[in-house]
């Protein structure tokens, strides 16, 4: 039996062989883990194939691309910024020039007897006046705002266009924007009328009671008008990205915005203000010594006034160079705080609807020679994305 063999000298049914080695073999392997030499896996970080990562941002990321929007394509964003702060800038002097020329013309013609109604006249022209360049330069920075908003979004797949493509682009939803822009200014007027003509009602009616009770009302309206305004401000601050970026008509552009901002307000108004605190704080340490130092430059020229023609050319050409900084500070915090609205409007739809799927598709597909590309950004229910 011990080589396998019964007494007979028959082979056994069931010869004996030697155990095999359990470590030799080892475990079965799991199907559901994998192997022990498979390395694990490994994070693969989201794309970014142009100025931000595809998915929803943080604040660092917000803000550098904020700043990092205008470094990376300067030639259409600062010239337009420029020239559009330089040509308000001209077209305000020039306004404002005139009518001061003809109200003092007028006022030296005049007689004593008409002095009162000319001199009244005259002012309410300079109220006149001051209405063509505030109405120009909204209208230029506003086409402006739109023109950034549509750099941030394409540069957000890694595209670098012109100044001219931007235009094209922009073409056919520029007066949408500049009447959005139109109607702020008009309904702060006409909320800062009701709240004037309130305070002057109470004085007239009731004189000097009605002057405390003016007052009064004058400070509460006043803060209740600033919080207001933040408030809708916050919630309608993507309104020129709805309209830019995903064409859509004004009234539905408004409704987009109020949607988008739904449950982020605190951090929508938080990055907002953070970025205007810092700009604000960039342009004061730039124009505070220049502004500081202007009034002692006469002095410091001409100490002894003997030559004030030259002191004046001096205050004149620093008073220029503060003018000239002042355009420049003016147009980078435009082109800034207008893309710091557009990273949060891009931002809030990753969010809410899952906008990077739908940009990575986009740019592999173009990366892969696909032409005929439908424009990611456009609402999923939009007719162009079917």
């Amino acid at each position: 039996m011990v080589d396998g063999t019964d007494s007979h000298g028959t082979p056994s049914a069931n010869p004996w062989t030697p155990p095999v080695e359990a470590a030799a073999s080892g475990p079965a392997p799991s199907p559901y883990r994998p192997a022990a030499n498979t390395p694990p896996p490994s994070w693969t970080p989201p794309s970014q194939p142009g100025l931000v990562p595809l998915r929803p941002m943080t604040l660092g990321a917000i803000l550098g691309a904020s700043f990092r929007t205008l470094r990376r394509n300067p030639r259409p964003l600062l010239g337009l910024a420029l020239s559009t702060q330089f040509l308000v800038g001209i077209i305000t002097a020039a306004v404002m020039g005139a009518a001061f020329f003809w109200m003092f013309s007028r006022l030296e013609n005049v007689s004593a007897e008409n002095l009162e109604e000319v001199t009244a006249g005259g002012i309410f022209a300079l109220l006149l006046s001051n209405l063509v360049p505030l109405l120009l330069g909204t209208a230029l920075v506003a086409l402006l705002q739109g023109i950034v908003v549509l750099e941030v979004a394409r540069a957000t797949i890694g595209e670098k266009l012109t100044l001219r493509q931007l235009w094209g682009r922009a073409r056919g939803r520029l007066w949408a924007l500049i009447g959005w822009t139109l109607l702020l200014i008009v309904a702060a007027g006409v909320a800062i009328a009701v709240l004037g003509g309130l305070i002057a009602l109470f004085v007239v009616l009731l004189g000097v009671v009605g002057v405390a009770i003016g007052v009064g009302i004058g400070i509460l309206g006043a803060i209740g008008l600033v919080v207001l305004g933040v408030w809708l401000g916050t919630k309608l601050s993507l309104v020129p990205s709805a309209l830019m970026v995903e064409r859509l008509p004004l009234r539905a552009a408004v409704f987009r915005s109020w949607q988008l901002t739904d449950r982020h307000f605190w951090r929508t108004f938080g990055i907002q203000a953070l970025v205007a605190v810092i700009l604000s704080v960039a342009a004061q340490v730039v124009s505070t010594p220049v502004s500081f130092l202007m009034p002692m430059l006469s002095f410091i020229v001409d100490p002894n006034g003997t030559n004030q023609e030259l002191g004046l050319a001096v205050v004149m050409g620093v008073y220029a160079l503060f003018l000239a900084l002042l355009i420049v500070m003016t147009s980078i915090t435009t082109v800034v705080q207008s893309a710091t609205n557009g990273l949060i409007y891009l931002d809030l739809r990753m969010r809410k609807e899952g906008l990077e799927l739908d940009l990575s598709r986009h740019v592999e597909e173009r990366d892969a020679g696909l032409s005929d590309l439908q424009d990611p950004f456009l609402p999923r229910t939009s007719p162009s994305r079917s």
